[in-house]
C-alpha cells in the first residue's frame, strides 16, 4: 500500500475521536464528539480529507477507512476496522477504481464481496448511509438507492449515466430542499436553497422504465432529496441543472430515509471562503452553505446515534 497509505490512517486513528414519515428506528443518544464517521476509501478516492476537516469542523469524529480495513485483508492486526463500530458510513467522491466500467460500479462490486451482509445489517440497523458524487453513484450500483425494501443489496434500479453535454461539468450550482424522507433535515424548511458546487461527467440519473413517471412516484414517496435550480429556487435547465436528470433530481434517498446520495459536493461549500463570491459578499470568514448540510447530520447522529 506503501508509505502514503501508512500515514494516512495512523493521523486519522490518532485523530480525537410537519409531514409524517418512517424514519429508521431511534437508538441511544450520543455525545457529539463520540460520534464515529466511517469515509470508505479505495484507489481513486480524492475527497475524503474534504469532508473529514468537514465533519470534524461539526464536531464528529470521523475516520478514513480503506475499503480493505473493513476486509481485514493485507493490513496490520491494529489497522483493522468493524463497520458495526461506526455511527454512519460516507463514500465520499472521486473515481474510484478509475471508474472504469461504469462509475462506481468496480467499488460496489468490491463492497459486495468484502462486506455485503455488514452492509445490509447496517442499513437494516437504520444507521445513515450517505454518497456524494461518486459515492451516489456507487450506493446506485450497490441498489441501495432508489433501494429494496429492508435495505437489502440487489441489481441496481438506477445509474448515473454522461451528462447530456457529454463532458465534465463543474461549477457552482443550486439545490433546493423538497421536504422529503430524509430525518436530518427534517427541520429544515421545505424549499432552502443551498449554494453547493457541483464536478462530474456522468451524473445524470437514469431510471428504469419511464424515467419521469418513476421520479414522481420517487418524489410521491418523499425519496427525492434535492432538485437542481436557479439562484432565486426555480426549477432551471442547462447550465444550472448540469448533467440532464430528469425533472431536475439531484439526489435521492432510500424508503426509510436513511440512505442518501447526491451528485455536488457540501464540503466545498463549507466554509464561506469558499463560495465563488466571497470577494463580493462581504466578510470571508465563517462557514458556507455546506456547512448546514453537516450540522443537519452532527445533530442527528448526536440525538439518535
Amino acid at each position: 500500500m506503501g508509505d502514503r497509505w501508512d500515514r494516512r490512517f495512523r493521523c486519522s486513528r490518532a485523530d480525537p475521536p410537519s409531514t409524517v414519515l418512517s424514519f429508521p428506528p431511534l437508538r441511544r443518544s450520543v455525545r457529539r464528539d463520540r460520534v464515529r464517521v466511517a469515509l470508505l476509501t479505495i484507489e481513486g478516492t480524492n475527497n475524503d480529507t474534504e469532508l473529514f476537516v468537514a465533519l470534524r469542523a461539526v464536531g464528529v469524529h470521523p475516520e478514513i477507512v480503506h475499503l480493505k480495513q473493513f476486509e481485514g485483508r493485507e493490513v496490520p492486526a491494529a489497522d483493522r476496522r468493524r463497520l458495526a463500530d461506526y455511527h454512519m458510513l460516507l463514500i465520499p467522491g472521486g473515481f474510484a477504481a478509475g471508474d472504469y466500467v461504469r462509475a462506481g460500479a468496480i467499488l460496489a462490486a468490491r463492497i459486495r464481496s468484502a462486506i455485503g451482509p455488514e452492509l445490509e445489517e447496517f442499513v437494516r440497523g437504520g444507521h445513515l448511509v450517505g454518497g456524494i458524487c461518486n459515492g451516489f453513484q456507487t450506493l446506485t450500483e450497490l441498489g441501495l438507492l432508489p433501494g429494496y425494501p429492508g435495505g437489502r443489496l440487489g441489481p441496481p434500479q438506477a445509474a448515473l449515466m454522461t451528462n447530456d453535454s457529454g463532458r465534465y461539468e463543474c461549477r457552482p450550482t443550486y439545490l433546493r430542499w423538497e421536504g422529503g424522507r430524509f430525518p436530518p433535515f427534517a427541520d429544515l424548511p421545505q424549499g432552502t436553497v443551498l449554494l453547493t458546487p457541483s464536478g462530474h461527467a456522468e451524473g445524470k440519473l437514469l431510471l428504469s422504465g419511464d424515467p419521469l413517471a418513476h421520479v414522481r412516484q420517487l418524489s410521491d414517496a418523499g425519496q427525492v432529496l434535492f432538485r437542481w435550480v436557479d439562484p432565486t429556487g426555480a426549477i432551471a435547465g442547462y447550465p444550472w441543472n448540469p448533467n440532464g436528470s430528469p425533472d431536475n433530481v439531484a439526489g435521492l434517498t432510500s424508503r426509510e430515509g436513511n440512505v442518501f446520495g447526491l451528485m455536488p459536493h457540501p464540503e466545498r461549500a463549507f466554509f464561506r471562503i469558499l463560495h465563488p463570491d466571497w470577494t463580493r459578499g462581504g466578510d470571508p470568514s465563517g462557514f458556507g452553505d455546506g456547512q448546514r448540510f453537516f450540522e443537519g447530520l452532527a445533530r442527528y447522529l448526536e440525538r439518535h446515534g
